[in-house]
Protein backbone atom coordinates (compact mmCIF):
# COMPACT_ATOMS: atom_id res chain seq x y z
CA UNK A 1 0.00 0.00 0.00
CA UNK A 2 3.00 2.34 0.39
CA UNK A 3 5.06 1.48 -2.35
CA UNK A 4 5.39 4.22 -4.89
CA UNK A 5 3.04 6.48 -2.64
CA UNK A 6 4.00 10.13 -2.74
CA UNK A 7 3.29 12.61 0.10
CA UNK A 8 3.60 16.43 -0.04
CA UNK A 9 3.79 17.76 3.16
CA UNK A 10 2.94 21.41 3.19
CA UNK A 11 4.23 23.27 7.00
CA UNK A 12 5.86 26.55 7.46
CA UNK A 13 7.79 24.90 10.98
CA UNK A 14 11.31 23.19 8.96
CA UNK A 15 11.97 20.97 11.48
CA UNK A 16 8.32 19.07 11.03
CA UNK A 17 9.07 19.26 7.90
CA UNK A 18 12.53 17.61 8.14
CA UNK A 19 11.25 15.37 10.63
CA UNK A 20 8.07 14.14 8.28
CA UNK A 21 10.54 13.92 5.28
CA UNK A 22 12.11 11.63 6.73
CA UNK A 23 9.92 9.48 8.94
CA UNK A 24 8.09 8.79 5.81
CA UNK A 25 10.98 8.33 3.68
CA UNK A 26 12.44 5.69 6.04
CA UNK A 27 8.67 4.05 5.84
CA UNK A 28 8.93 3.83 2.00
CA UNK A 29 6.97 6.82 0.85
CA UNK A 30 8.09 9.17 -2.00
CA UNK A 31 8.02 12.81 -0.07
CA UNK A 32 8.08 15.99 -1.01
CA UNK A 33 8.03 19.62 1.06
CA UNK A 34 6.81 22.87 1.26
CA UNK A 35 6.73 25.77 3.71
CA UNK A 36 3.92 27.80 2.56
CA UNK A 37 1.19 27.85 0.03
CA UNK A 38 2.98 29.56 -3.41
CA UNK A 39 5.53 26.88 -3.11
CA UNK A 40 2.63 23.68 -2.62
CA UNK A 41 1.09 24.98 -5.51
CA UNK A 42 4.51 24.59 -7.57
CA UNK A 43 4.67 21.38 -6.34
CA UNK A 44 1.41 20.74 -7.55
CA UNK A 45 1.76 22.11 -10.99
CA UNK A 46 3.67 19.00 -11.91
CA UNK A 47 1.17 16.34 -10.68
CA UNK A 48 -0.84 15.41 -7.66
CA UNK A 49 0.68 13.16 -4.60
CA UNK A 50 -1.13 10.61 -3.24
CA UNK A 51 -1.34 12.03 0.27
CA UNK A 52 -1.31 15.57 1.40
CA UNK A 53 -0.57 16.49 5.22
CA UNK A 54 -1.25 20.01 5.22
CA UNK A 55 -0.89 22.57 8.59
CA UNK A 56 -3.51 24.80 9.38
CA UNK A 57 -2.04 28.19 10.95
CA UNK A 58 0.58 29.18 8.57
CA UNK A 59 1.60 32.69 7.33
CA UNK A 60 -0.18 33.93 4.03
CA UNK A 61 -2.63 31.87 3.24
CA UNK A 62 -3.57 29.22 5.70
CA UNK A 63 -4.83 25.49 5.13
CA UNK A 64 -8.06 26.05 5.47
CA UNK A 65 -7.55 28.48 2.47
CA UNK A 66 -5.40 26.05 0.85
CA UNK A 67 -7.50 23.34 1.24
CA UNK A 68 -10.24 25.22 -0.79
CA UNK A 69 -7.74 25.29 -3.33
CA UNK A 70 -7.08 22.15 -3.90
CA UNK A 71 -10.70 20.82 -3.98
CA UNK A 72 -11.43 22.99 -7.08
CA UNK A 73 -9.21 20.78 -9.10
CA UNK A 74 -8.54 17.40 -7.13
CA UNK A 75 -10.27 15.12 -4.68
CA UNK A 76 -6.37 13.33 -3.40
CA UNK A 77 -6.70 12.78 0.73
CA UNK A 78 -5.27 15.59 2.35
CA UNK A 79 -5.14 15.31 6.56
CA UNK A 80 -4.80 18.58 8.45
CA UNK A 81 -2.30 19.57 11.12
CA UNK A 82 -3.72 21.42 13.84
CA UNK A 83 -1.50 22.75 16.86
CA UNK A 84 -5.28 22.87 18.57
CA UNK A 85 -7.83 20.53 19.59
CA UNK A 86 -9.92 22.63 18.56
CA UNK A 87 -13.46 21.29 17.38
CA UNK A 88 -14.65 23.89 15.61
CA UNK A 89 -11.17 24.06 13.50
CA UNK A 90 -11.87 20.39 12.51
CA UNK A 91 -15.29 21.01 11.43
CA UNK A 92 -14.47 23.23 9.65
CA UNK A 93 -11.44 21.81 7.80
CA UNK A 94 -13.50 18.48 7.07
CA UNK A 95 -16.62 20.70 5.58
CA UNK A 96 -13.65 22.48 3.22
CA UNK A 97 -12.75 18.97 2.11
CA UNK A 98 -10.02 17.34 4.33
CA UNK A 99 -10.67 14.00 5.14
CA UNK A 100 -8.76 13.53 8.29
CA UNK A 101 -6.87 15.56 11.40
CA UNK A 102 -4.60 14.87 13.59
CA UNK A 103 -3.23 17.86 16.47
CA UNK A 104 -0.27 18.18 17.63
CA UNK A 105 2.00 17.10 19.06
CA UNK A 106 1.61 13.47 17.54
CA UNK A 107 3.64 10.09 17.49
CA UNK A 108 5.60 8.93 14.21
CA UNK A 109 3.14 5.83 14.85
CA UNK A 110 -0.52 7.35 15.85
CA UNK A 111 0.33 9.71 12.12
CA UNK A 112 1.29 6.31 10.25
CA UNK A 113 -1.71 4.82 11.23
CA UNK A 114 -4.36 7.92 10.13
CA UNK A 115 -1.89 7.69 7.05
CA UNK A 116 -2.86 4.01 6.34
CA UNK A 117 -6.57 3.93 7.18
CA UNK A 118 -6.91 6.84 4.89
CA UNK A 119 -5.09 5.41 2.18
CA UNK A 120 -6.87 1.77 2.44
CA UNK A 121 -10.49 3.65 2.11
CA UNK A 122 -9.54 5.50 -1.35
CA UNK A 123 -11.31 4.11 -3.84
CA UNK A 124 -11.10 4.87 -7.70
CA UNK A 125 -13.60 7.17 -8.97
CA UNK A 126 -16.94 5.84 -9.93
CA UNK A 127 -17.24 5.39 -13.42
CA UNK A 128 -20.14 7.48 -15.30
CA UNK A 129 -22.27 5.82 -17.39
CA UNK A 130 -22.07 8.15 -20.25
CA UNK A 131 -20.00 6.67 -23.30
CA UNK A 132 -18.39 10.17 -23.31
CA UNK A 133 -18.58 13.40 -21.99
CA UNK A 134 -20.88 15.60 -23.66
CA UNK A 135 -21.15 19.60 -24.56
CA UNK A 136 -23.51 20.81 -22.85
CA UNK A 137 -26.26 18.53 -20.62
CA UNK A 138 -30.07 19.74 -20.32
CA UNK A 139 -32.15 19.00 -17.12
CA UNK A 140 -34.70 21.38 -15.63
CA UNK A 141 -34.55 24.56 -16.77
CA UNK A 142 -30.95 24.18 -16.53
CA UNK A 143 -28.12 24.34 -19.03
CA UNK A 144 -24.19 22.82 -18.02
CA UNK A 145 -21.60 23.61 -20.11
CA UNK A 146 -19.00 20.94 -19.26
CA UNK A 147 -16.08 22.47 -20.50
CA UNK A 148 -16.00 25.38 -18.63
CA UNK A 149 -17.98 24.21 -16.20
CA UNK A 150 -20.37 27.31 -16.10
CA UNK A 151 -24.52 26.80 -15.50
CA UNK A 152 -26.47 28.75 -16.95
CA UNK A 153 -30.57 29.30 -15.58
CA UNK A 154 -32.52 29.32 -18.82
CA UNK A 155 -35.31 30.98 -16.81
CA UNK A 156 -33.53 33.91 -15.48
CA UNK A 157 -30.70 34.34 -17.70
CA UNK A 158 -28.18 34.20 -15.20
CA UNK A 159 -24.97 31.75 -15.32
CA UNK A 160 -22.87 30.17 -12.37
CA UNK A 161 -19.32 28.61 -12.71
CA UNK A 162 -19.02 25.75 -10.50
CA UNK A 163 -16.03 24.75 -8.34
CA UNK A 164 -14.40 21.18 -9.26
CA UNK A 165 -16.46 19.61 -6.26
CA UNK A 166 -19.88 20.93 -7.15
CA UNK A 167 -19.04 20.17 -10.87
CA UNK A 168 -18.21 16.31 -9.96
CA UNK A 169 -21.19 15.90 -7.98
CA UNK A 170 -23.53 17.53 -10.76
CA UNK A 171 -22.27 15.14 -13.29
CA UNK A 172 -22.63 12.03 -10.93
CA UNK A 173 -26.40 12.92 -11.13
CA UNK A 174 -26.37 14.31 -14.61
CA UNK A 175 -25.15 10.41 -15.59
CA UNK A 176 -27.03 8.68 -13.31
CA UNK A 177 -30.73 9.78 -13.29
CA UNK A 178 -33.30 8.53 -11.23
CA UNK A 179 -31.53 6.26 -9.60
CA UNK A 180 -31.09 5.96 -5.67
CA UNK A 181 -27.53 6.86 -4.75
CA UNK A 182 -25.90 6.29 -1.64
CA UNK A 183 -23.35 8.22 0.25
CA UNK A 184 -20.39 6.09 -0.61
CA UNK A 185 -21.46 6.25 -3.80
CA UNK A 186 -21.23 10.19 -3.61
CA UNK A 187 -18.07 9.77 -1.83
CA UNK A 188 -16.25 7.66 -4.00
CA UNK A 189 -17.24 9.93 -7.29
CA UNK A 190 -16.46 13.45 -6.14
CA UNK A 191 -13.47 11.92 -3.56
CA UNK A 192 -12.30 8.76 -4.69
CA UNK A 193 -13.20 7.13 -1.11
CA UNK A 194 -15.95 5.62 1.02
CA UNK A 195 -17.85 7.78 2.94
CA UNK A 196 -16.44 8.17 6.71
CA UNK A 197 -18.89 7.66 9.95
CA UNK A 198 -21.05 10.90 11.11
CA UNK A 199 -18.93 12.81 7.81
CA UNK A 200 -20.56 16.35 7.19
CA UNK A 201 -18.62 17.23 4.12
CA UNK A 202 -21.07 15.28 2.03
CA UNK A 203 -24.20 17.03 3.55
CA UNK A 204 -22.56 20.67 2.90
CA UNK A 205 -21.61 19.44 -0.55
CA UNK A 206 -25.33 18.32 -1.58
CA UNK A 207 -26.92 21.39 0.42
CA UNK A 208 -24.43 23.95 -1.79
CA UNK A 209 -25.28 22.27 -4.54
CA UNK A 210 -29.13 22.42 -4.34
CA UNK A 211 -28.87 26.07 -3.04
CA UNK A 212 -27.26 26.56 -6.49
CA UNK A 213 -30.24 24.66 -8.33
CA UNK A 214 -32.99 26.72 -6.21
CA UNK A 215 -33.95 23.35 -4.86
CA UNK A 216 -33.72 23.23 -0.97
CA UNK A 217 -36.51 22.91 1.92
CA UNK A 218 -39.36 21.03 2.32
CA UNK A 219 -40.02 21.56 -1.99
CA UNK A 220 -36.91 19.79 -3.38
CA UNK A 221 -37.90 19.04 -7.03
CA UNK A 222 -34.56 18.21 -8.36
CA UNK A 223 -32.14 16.00 -5.75
CA UNK A 224 -35.29 13.61 -3.82
CA UNK A 225 -33.94 12.94 -0.37
CA UNK A 226 -34.59 8.68 -0.16
CA UNK A 227 -34.84 8.41 3.61
CA UNK A 228 -31.80 5.56 5.10
CA UNK A 229 -31.24 5.21 1.08
CA UNK A 230 -29.42 8.11 -0.75
CA UNK A 231 -29.93 10.83 -3.20
CA UNK A 232 -32.22 10.77 -6.40
CA UNK A 233 -31.85 13.51 -9.44
CA UNK A 234 -34.92 13.40 -10.62
CA UNK A 235 -35.22 15.66 -13.66
CA UNK A 236 -35.39 14.54 -17.52
CA UNK A 237 -31.89 14.67 -18.73
CA UNK A 238 -30.78 15.79 -22.88
CA UNK A 239 -27.50 15.49 -23.74
CA UNK A 240 -26.18 17.36 -26.44
CA UNK A 241 -23.08 16.33 -28.15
Amino acid sequence: MIANKKVLVVDDDQEIRELLDEYLTKSGFTVTTAAEGEEMKRRLASGYPDLILMDVMMPGDDGFTLCQYIRKTSDVPIIMLTAVSDEMDQIIGLELGADDYIAKPFSPRQLMARIKALLRRVKPTVTQKMPETPKSILFSHWRLETASHRLYDLDKGKDYELTGSDFSLLMLFLSRPNEILDRDTISCATRGREALPSERGIDVQLSRLRQRLGDKGKTQRIIKTSRGNGYIFTPEVKYES
